[in-house]
């Protein structure tokens, strides 16, 4: 079997790490695979991804076997080749991307979670920055979007004392979106990216980018780029559909467009 599996299905990309006998743990294979999926998922057909993790885990992050074999890639491939490069395509994918945590997010794991759009997770799920128990720091974009996440201080002490966070606990400290109960959380979270994938996915996009440029523009800057993105969304199919659907008091149906 692969190490992820990839379907399109109702114009929803569903990525799921399948490496359950190592919990999700990432290999080479396994991320470049993670690329090539991701890569896929520009497909204009594709209006929204799903990524979600086999068995009881989302993903425990880097494989260590990997890292202590002498013949596997050093540190700095690693995060060059592996990690950083899944994390800009998340970010710079023109859709909605959820992640589904179905159970233990670590290390990287967790923190290609959290650079997600939406993050939701199963009651039973938690989130642990490994990274100090073996003497590194956190990688995957997990020191960028932490903070931003549940604050300087919260950021420093996880980062630093490696605790687990229940999903409960993440979602109170809004490190996540909603907690899901576990019984229906599969098909709770299928619902969510349904409804996202039937959303104006245009204006989708364009929400990204600007929440994408808020993390370096000032005041200025960004009222100024939301004028711009403005103007592009204002000049969408979805916009003229959902502007006549509303005086109609019809439900709109979105192209994506």
């Amino acid at each position: 079997m692969p190490s992820i599996l990839f379907e399109v299905r109702d114009t929803i990309a569903h990525i799921t790490f399948n490496r359950p006998e190592k919990y999700n743990a990432f290999n080479r294979e396994m991320a470049l695979l993670m690329q090539e999926h991701l890569d896929a998922c520009q497909d204009p057909a594709v209006r929204c991804v799903l990524i979600t993790g086999a068995g009881k885990a989302f993903s425990a992050g880097q494989d260590l076997e990997e890292v202590v074999d002498p013949n596997g890639p050093k540190i700095t491939a690693i995060l060059a080749e592996h990690y950083n490069p899944i994390v800009r395509r998340i970010r710079k994918l023109q859709k909605p991307v959820v992640a589904a945590v179905n159970g233990v997010a670590a290390g990287a794991g967790a923190n290609i979670a959290l650079c997600c759009d939406v993050v939701v997770a199963a009651r039973s799920a938690s989130f642990i920055q490994a990274f100090s128990k073996i003497g590194l720091i956190p990688d995957s974009g997990g020191t960028f979007f932490l903070p931003r996440l549940i604050g300087w201080q919260k950021a420093s002490a996880l980062c630093m004392l490696g605790d687990k966070v229940g999903a409960e606990e993440a979602e109170r400290m809004g490190m996540i979106y909603k907690v899901l109960d576990d019984a229906t959380f599969s098909d709770d979270a299928q619902q969510m990216a349904v409804t996202l994938a039937h959303m104006p996915t245009r204006g989708l996009a364009l929400t990204k980018l600007a929440l994408n440029n808020s993390t370096v523009n000032g005041y200025e800057d960004q009222l100024h780029d939301e004028e711009l993105l403005q103007e592009k969304a204002g000049a969408s199919h979805d916009y003229q559909e959902g502007v006549q659907a509303f005086l109609e008091k019809r439900k709109p149906v979105f192209r994506g467009e």
